[in-house]
């Protein structure tokens, strides 16, 4: 039997949604009944519009999808507008304030506190500066992945942009591509660095070598069922396919309609493409897209480059792309930490200032919620790294605070446990404050998870935290899971999950203790990955010591009952009033 979220579907949705948003955008938040409104909001994701948690009704979040993290020139500076205008509502928060932007772990953007009544003015803007909600949520195609300086990267094998940009023209809006039984998820990597995290995506196309003719053509292997999300992590499989870079969207094309004929409409659980490639195998899922969904013989898979993938590893020289890079045109791209990837909206405003003014005026965002300034002159490097917003957002940051990422968490989505952002700001500055880690180490990463859903991708960390519940001193408090040792890579791997429970005051005395481990027991030169597989979870688990610290948690109530956790007043009782149609 479909689920309830499938018979919604089947009613209204696709393109068809728009008008529907816009007719409750005119007759107020009220207008939507209250038996609809599950569905109605089921609906409205795939215009890139989450409605907010309990206690902010009437006030969504808006997802705007940029392909690979480009932003055009003037585009950045259109986000900046809208936040500043759009995206304040009744809460303050005490770090990051009224109004702000999100870069999320897919390159996309993400706004707060939007009212259904600003709906059809903001689309305005946007898609008059060539930016779109379409599908940045939603059983459809999402934002498409890859290395965001592709085609500038001096280090590419092959360039991925046109490629993406070719996907993303071809499949958002696609009606036949519209109504997935799942999210879809598509990485596209031209580099050898691995920075797209095809491991983690539904479809991945990585760069390969196909000797054809007895000539090296340059293309992309296709790997298929990668996830992270609740407990069950995949990683893409390899199915024995090598495409060139003219026929990755019919070969994009048909993996997406054999998902959609063929994956799970009952049980929204088991509605992703991996678990159909567990139940089918790399064999079957090759052998159907040949058959039924291309009218072109496949190439076998050709010869990858995974043994150069270093992003996320802890190890190798581009392990991310924070920092000054050399473009392959001769000018640089400069990476700047955004810690947790969030950003007030006049640092926006003044970030697109300078990337005019040092630059070409574009920007791009990193998977690990980073942005990067493109095309600054050399004559100009030393003046662009010294103006004063890099000293919050910096090139060269302490490796706490380079390596955190953080969700949205409690202050805003239903599904999270705990409190992330705030959070995890704290933490990243008491441990560079407080913890020192062995001098040959500069890249040490920590991922907050709210929950089980992992947005802030923490399986793939060194340290991963996700959200739980535990009780001390006889109160119920917030609390983290902590997970060990995975990265991407050359050989991809999960981290162990090792400690249940630890309260969240006594987190960075956890982090601090085990970091002392590390640095004590470690052998010559060894990375706190491989120090990880060397350990049973016993002896990690003993190593990850919690312990109160001059550390304060000022987030260890259940954040997950406030109508938000940092207003003065955040019982239920006191959340605002619906916002008025305007």
């Amino acid at each position: 039997m479909p689920t309830d979220v499938e018979n919604w579907k089947s009613a209204v949705y696709g393109n068809e949604i728009r008008e529907h948003l816009f007719r409750f955008a005119e007759e107020g938040y009220d207008a939507i009944p209250d038996d609809e409104r599950d569905a109605w909001f089921e609906r409205f994701k795939w215009w890139g519009l989450y409605h907010q948690r309990n206690g902010q009704e009437g006030y969504f979040m808006m997802r705007i999808g940029t392909p690979n993290g480009v932003l055009e020139p003037g585009q950045l500076r259109v986000v900046g507008e809208i936040a500043n205008e759009y995206a304040t509502g009744p809460g303050t928060n005490p770090i990051f304030g009224d109004a702000y932007a999100d870069f999320t772990t897919r390159q996309s953007i993400q706004l707060h506190w939007i009212e259904l009544s600003d709906v059809p003015a903001i689309f305005e803007k946007l898609e008059a500066n060539g930016l779109s909600t379409q599908q940045a949520c939603g059983d459809s195609w999402r934002n498409i992945v890859g290395n965001p300086v592709a085609g500038k990267d001096g280090q590419e094998v092959v360039d991925a942009w046109p490629v993406i940009r070719d996907l993303n023209e071809t499949f958002k809006g696609d009606d036949d591509h519209s109504n997935l039984p799942r999210k879809w998820k598509v990485s596209v990597t031209g580099s050898a660095d691995g920075s797209g995290q095809g491991d983690i995506n539904d479809l991945a196309f990585e760069p390969a070598y196909k000797e054809i003719d007895g000539e090296d053509v340059v293309g992309f292997n296709v790997r298929v069922g990668g996830g992270l999300a609740r407990n069950e992590p995949r990683f893409a499989r390899d199915i024995d396919v090598w495409v060139r870079p003219e026929n990755v969207p019919a070969v994009a094309g048909g993996l997406s309609a054999l998902f959609r004929d063929n994956g799970d409409r009952e049980d929204r659980y088991n509605a992703r493409i991996k678990f159909l490639v567990d139940e089918w195998g790399p064999k079957k899922v090759r052998e159907t897209l040949q058959e039924e969904y291309v009218d072109f013989e496949l190439h076998t898979a050709g010869r990858d480059v995974r043994e150069e993938y270093t992003y996320n590893t802890g190890e190798g020289e581009r392990n991310d792309l924070v920092g000054v890079h050399e473009q392959r045109d001769g000018k640089y791209f400069v990476g700047l930490n955004v810690l947790v990837g969030r950003m007030g909206a006049d640092d926006v405003l003044d970030l697109a200032d300078l990337a005019d003014e040092y630059g070409s005026g574009e920007v791009r965002l990193s998977q690990r919620q980073n942005v990067i300034v493109t095309d600054v002159p050399e004559a100009d490097l030393d003046d662009f790294l010294a103006e004063s917003l890099l000293e919050h957002y910096s090139p060269d940051p302490s490796p706490f605070m380079r390596g955190s990422v953080a969700c949205t968490g409690t202050e805003f989505c239903s599904l999270s446990i705990v409190e992330t952002k705030n959070r995890q700001v704290r933490f990243a500055r008491w441990l560079k404050e407080n913890v020192d880690l062995p001098d040959d180490v500069e890249e040490f990463h920590i991922h907050l998870s709210g929950c089980t859903a992992s947005c802030a991708q923490p399986q793939i960390a060194d340290v991963s935290l996700r959200g739980m519940k535990t009780r001390k001193n006889g109160e119920a408090v917030e609390a983290l899971d902590v997970g060990l040792g995975g990265g991407l890579g050359e050989e991809p791997q999960f981290a162990r999950w090792v400690t249940q429970r630890v309260s969240a005051d006594e987190v960075p005395g956890a982090i601090a203790n085990l970091i002392d481990s590390f640095a004590a027991e470690r052998d010559d030169g060894e990375s706190f990955r491989a120090f990880v597989d060397r350990h049973e979870d016993a002896e990690l688990d003993a190593f990850v010591d919690p312990e109160e610290t001059d550390y304060e948690d000022p987030m260890l109530h259940n954040t997950k009952m406030t109508w938000y956790p940092y207003a003065e007043e955040d019982g239920m009782d006191a959340a605002p009033p619906t916002p008025a149609d305007d």
